[in-house]
């Protein structure tokens, strides 16, 4: 499909739901107005917010430390699962052993972890950085280590056959093999990093996009927690576009998708 054309569908859909909303919150076709307002605001309110939380230089701050909480939960937690995923792919025995203490881990509910992270690390950016990591590790990990297990035995015996050594297979055949399976992961895992930064921001902080919202849901000020959730669906838009660019350099040998002939 035409990329301009995509935009102009994403934009009117986008469009849509905000007329909808508008409509739904200002006329009586689910009650009084004001009742309906008090529970969900407006779009027109919501973005009033918005604009005049950045016409300040405060959300700036809290951007800040957000963004930063996220990259940090991104990179520590995608570099981990990429490390462990290459490592127990290539190591059956040591899978084998550590197969249910990983999964055990990884069933750990993250909120309930998040309180016994602000303990261990306080109230700072890495009890949140913590929390990021625990929700990326695993995407990551389980992604990498199925993305090299799912390579074809044929590639591997032809790279054999023609003298490749475990170094040039890593590089040539397990890397390229797991690409794919890791940016897709990657896509994921940004928004997971985000929402560990926000919902340890939430649990306890001084400051961020997730102290923000808290403290408005406090004085039960709809309208900046919707203004604030907004911000946050931008934000993640933002990081995945960037994850896409680079996606796009690093894979830039894999074929496009196909297409439909008409005749």
């Amino acid at each position: 499909m035409n990329r301009t054309k995509l935009l102009v569908l994403q934009v009117g859909v986008g469009l849509a739901a905000l007329v909808l909303w508008h409509v739904l919150t200002t006329s009586p076709i689910l009650g009084n107005p004001k009742q309906i307002q008090f529970f969900f605001s407006t779009p027109v309110d919501v973005l009033a917010r918005v604009v005049k939380e950045f016409s300040t230089t405060e959300i700036w701050r809290h951007l800040w430390i957000t963004l930063l909480e996220t990259i940090l939960a991104f990179l520590t937690g995608a570099t981990g699962g990429i490390l462990f995923g290459f490592l127990f792919a290539r190591r059956e025995l040591l899978a084998a052993v550590f197969d249910p203490y990983i999964k055990a881990a990884n069933a750990l509910p993250r909120v309930v972890l998040a309180p016994i992270f602000a303990l261990w690390f306080g109230l700072g950016i890495w009890s949140k950085v913590a929390l990021g990591f625990t929700l990326v590790f695993f995407i990551v990990f389980f992604n990498v280590y199925q993305g090299v297990r799912e390579v074809s035995p044929v590639v591997l015996a032809n790279a054999r056959m023609l003298g490749m050594n475990e170094r040039q297979l890593l590089r040539h055949v397990y890397w390229p093999a797991a690409l794919t399976w890791m940016f897709s992961s990657l896509h994921t895992s940004v928004g997971f990093a985000l929402v560990g930064a926000v919902v340890g921001e939430y649990l306890g902080s001084s400051a961020g996009l997730g102290y923000k919202i808290q403290q408005a849901e406090s004085v039960f000020d709809v309208t900046g927690v919707f203004a604030g959730m907004l911000i946050l669906a931008v934000f993640v838009i933002v990081i995945d576009a960037i994850v896409t660019v680079i996606e796009n350099r690093l894979l830039v040998w894999r074929p496009g998708p196909a297409t439909s002939v008409q005749a």
